[in-house]
């Protein structure tokens, strides 16, 4: 039977790891748009477009790819998770945040108005 070859997304997640992220118990690979779901360290069921996901990996390439996988979320995506969810913490509430942008756009539009105003009575100027 015809096995599928993990070796590239194992390269690729060790060398290109910004090229993934992991949400819904699920890793993605943005580029391709291929989804793996582990089921266990042996068996990952691989969502594709594409005729990728008619073949099965070999268990002892799903195991490697899981390793590479484990290692990934730790090293990598692990400190991403934590450091949104600390910035997280120092946003301002939404309605303070549309609050702010609704104000600086009311005091800005005076200003803007201003300027038009200035502009189009110096031309005025000049021409007569």
């Amino acid at each position: 039977m015809p096995y599928l070859d993990l070796a590239p997304a194992i390269t690729a997640i060790r060398s290109r790891p910004e090229e993934f992220e992991f949400s819904n118990d699920t890793l993605h690979h943005r580029p391709s748009r291929h989804h793996f779901r582990f089921i266990n360290e042996e068996e990952v069921r691989i969502d594709a477009v594409c005729d990728c996901s008619l073949l099965r990996a070999t268990p002892e390439q799903t195991r490697k790819f899981h390793a590479a996988y484990s290692e990934w979320r730790t090293s990598y995506w692990r400190p991403i998770e934590v450091n949104r969810e600390f910035a997280r913490h120092f946003d301002a509430p939404l309605w303070r945040r549309f609050a702010i942008w609704l104000l600086r756009r009311l005091v800005s539009l005076p200003s803007e108005r201003r300027h038009a105003h200035a502009a189009h009575d110096s031309k005025q100027a000049v021409a007569t």
